[in-house]
């Protein structure tokens, strides 16, 4: 039945021979890749108002928070072609994927590397929760009785995303595609038709009441560190610009070159509506943190209303900002699973599963995404301090590695590249300090605790790798030498499973053969004794006596006894096990389980279970 249903759920597998139809056109790739990126214009302009109106430290910038939106947004999109041009370069120097983690590791070193790593991981479960979250909320603009069930919506969507990428990256792609450039097509709408208004038209601002006017009629003056933390906030808008140079190998070929029109694709289309969207809302003035998203306040003002264009627009950012975390379920399992070939996760992150995808790192994605939106209530506003630490920390260490590889490699025009990625390195490590400085106590805190964690748990799963390479390692000449043989059958009563453990063990030929029964009275040894003489088994029988009726104690400690006779041998331990199915299974004690865990780890000594399967 379980076979079923997964067959039901996810598709029939897939063989290794067919991952090459499994890659992405450009078509497709655009918003696999994309809509992380192009999603944040739903909500980064928003968070710029969000630090100018709404918290504490700048409520009282009122009407003039408008006029720095636009200048913003230019920083913003300089910002954006910096980084565009760079990881443009970064596309084609590794087109293996991993983007910032991989540039590290060749150029920057180990540690610079897993702080790149750890920085994109956190990234990419952000990406999950805040993109579910935000589209919760375009949702519940429209729709507002459906705010008392925001969590659940959002983890059902993380489920319905995690169902749709176990089944693959080319299938989810093609389910995806649509929604996206149909988010692409009404925002253009938006922005073009908004523009009509303000500058044909004429149209006035929104007339905000309540608590929304009292906040625009403050007009105090904007001080730096609230200019620069509504930038860091805007900068989100950057979220996702990486993806693309992580995920090149999932290209079709030329895997580089297609990757690199991409990106530019997705920078042309993030820059330009990014922008029009500022231009317009500095008109219009939306104020954030309303019963509807400021995207929302926009589209009823501009369109006069509640009618189908400003419901298309609604759903089109839903669609938008829940499949932006299709970028992050396409970029997380497949940056674990090279971290995880370096030996810095566990291994299990590099298996792919039937339908060629790492199954493991999506399902590892969806968990920690659901633990963040439960644990934030849900609420977009509460998830954003979190968002940039990792984003800008992962770009600024792929522009120094990149500036590393140009004077490494000097390959044509590599002065004019190592500028470009000089000023990226420059511009991205200005902006990390500015998110970490301005929303450290708003949460940015978080992240960097969280970055600074793995980067020490890579550490610490790279050193037991090495040890038990080490431990498993053959030196030159190295000889294996025989151990006498010793073995060990557990009897609880005489039944059809002993009978079969003790023939199994005497076809094992061993130079001793022992049977072993822990009894907790005299009388349960007597009966013990009399049926293995009816039975006339040929095999010595030793009982312990156990009083508080433990198992597991006096079989380790019988044991013990046996090495210290005999330290060279090796004891092969055989335990008769009864097998039912697994809706019955819960009905039989797990004291054989529990043994063989503990025995598990005993030196020379070996563990068997003799089934004996009752249907």
């Amino acid at each position: 039945m379980a076979s079923s249903l997964k067959r039901i759920l996810l598709g029939k597998p897939l063989a290794s021979a067919d991952e090459q139809h499994q890659r992405l056109s450009k078509k497709v790739a655009l918003p696999v890749f994309s809509s992380d990126a192009i999603s944040s214009t739903a909500y980064a302009t928003e968070e710029i108002l969000r630090v100018f109106l709404v918290s504490s430290a700048g409520a009282a910038a009122g009407v003039a928070a408008y006029t720095k939106l636009v200048p913003i947004s230019l920083m913003v999109v300089f910002l954006l072609a910096v980084v565009v041009i760079s990881y443009r370069q970064t596309i084609f120097a590794y087109p293996s994927g991993g983007g910032s983690y991989v540039v590290s590791r060749e150029n920057l070193g180990e540690v610079p590397s897993l702080v790149a790593g750890s920085s994109l991981l956190t990234d990419y479960i952000l990406t999950v929760a805040v993109s579910v979250a935000g589209g919760v909320a375009a949702i519940i603009s429209a729709f507002p009785s459906l705010e008392k069930y925001r969590v659940l919506l959002c983890v059902g969507f993380i489920l319905l995303m995690t169902i749709a990428n176990l089944r693959g990256l080319k299938e989810s792609g093609a389910v995806f595609a649509p929604p996206t450039y149909i988010y692409i097509l009404s925002l253009l709408t938006l922005i073009l038709v908004g523009l009509y208004r303000v500058f044909v038209q004429h149209v006035g601002p929104i007339q905000h009441t309540g608590e929304a006017a009292k906040l625009l009629d403050n007009s105090e003056p904007i001080m730096l560190f609230i200019f620069l933390k509504a930038f860091a906030s805007g900068a989100v808008a950057l979220s996702g610009v990486e993806a693309v140079s992580n995920g090149v190998p999932a290209f079709k070929k030329p895997e580089s070159k297609n990757a690199s029109t991409t990106l530019i694709w997705m920078g042309l289309i993030l820059g330009s509506t990014f922008f029009g969207l500022s231009v317009i809302a500095q008109h219009f003035q939306p104020v954030p943190d309303q019963p509807q998203t400021v995207l929302a306040q926009l589209a009823e003002h501009i369109y006069g209303g509640r009618n189908i264009f400003y419901f298309v627009t609604q759903f089109a950012t839903f669609a938008i900002l829940i499949l932006a975390a299709n970028t992050a379920y396409a970029d997380y399992p497949r940056l674990s699973s090279i971290i995880a070939k370096d030996g810095f996760l566990p291994r299990q992150f590099g298996n792919r599963g039937s339908r060629l995808v790492f199954s493991n790192g999506i399902i590892f994605l969806a968990v920690m995404a659901i633990a963040l939106v439960v644990a934030f209530g849900g609420k977009i506003g509460a998830l954003i301090p979190l968002y940039a630490v990792g984003v800008f920390t992962g770009f600024t260490l792929s522009q120094i590695g990149m500036c590393v590889h140009h004077t490494k490699i000097k390959e044509p025009r590599w002065k004019l590249n190592f500028v470009i990625n000089a000023i990226g390195a420059l511009t991205t490590g200005l902006v990390a300090a500015i998110v970490v400085t301005t929303k450290f106590l708003s949460g940015a805190y978080i992240s960097v605790i969280v970055i600074v964690l793995l980067t020490v748990a890579f550490k610490a799963i790279s050193r037991h790798y090495k040890r038990v390479k080490l431990a498993v390692t053959v030196e030159p000449g190295f000889k294996t030498y025989r151990h006498q043989h010793l073995v060990v059958v557990l009897v609880g009563s005489v039944n059809k499973g002993v009978l079969l453990a003790v023939q199994y063990a005497r076809s094992l030929a061993p130079d001793r053969l022992i049977a072993v029964s822990v009894v907790s009275d005299p009388e349960e040894e007597h009966h013990l004794r009399e049926q293995w003489d009816a039975f006339s088994l040929p095999v010595e029988l030793h009982t312990i006596s156990s009083p508080y009726r433990d198992l597991t104690g006096p079989v380790l400690a019988y044991l013990d006894e046996l090495d210290q006779q005999d330290a060279d041998e090796m004891i092969t331990v055989v335990i008769p096990e009864f097998v039912t199915n697994i809706s019955s299974q819960w009905l039989h004690n797990q004291s054989a389980l529990s043994l063989k865990a503990k025995l598990l780890y005993r030196p020379n000594t070996v563990v068997t279970s003799v089934p004996v399967i009752v249907k």
